[in-house]
């Protein structure tokens, strides 16, 4: 069985983790999922380098609303700053989250932001 919830999304990570990797070309967009808020990250797993970021709990952030709507507003935050930095493609990296609600929010306000992936 799969035993808690934390150790089944650790075990589904594992296994997406083998097949999605980020490159310079085209880095990895992670997302973690708390109680309180969503972050993302632009990572080149290659160099093991965070290039962007974006968080709901960050200071510069200040978007009300459920934790939907703060999910898309994340995304379209990091979306920018992928774009300001030059990064136009991402691949998608869910770490083990289903891909509903925060996680779905947060990816299509990254692509209506203009994120390829």
């Amino acid at each position: 069985m799969a035993g808690t919830k934390v150790s089944r999304r650790e075990r589904i990570k594992k296994g997406i983790r083998k097949r999605v990797s980020g490159s310079p070309e085209r880095p990895r967009l992670s997302v973690y999922r708390s109680n309180k808020g969503i972050y993302a990250q632009v990572i080149d797993d290659q160099s093991g380098v965070t290039l962007v970021s974006a968080s709901s709990q960050a200071k510069d952030f200040s978007v009300s609303g459920n934790k939907v709507e703060q999910s898309k507003a994340v995304g379209k935050l990091i979306a920018e700053k992928a774009l300001a930095a030059g990064i136009s493609k991402v691949v998608f990296d869910r770490n083990g989250y289903l891909y509903h609600g925060r996680v779905k929010s947060l990816a299509e306000g990254a692509r209506e932001a203009g994120l390829d992936f």
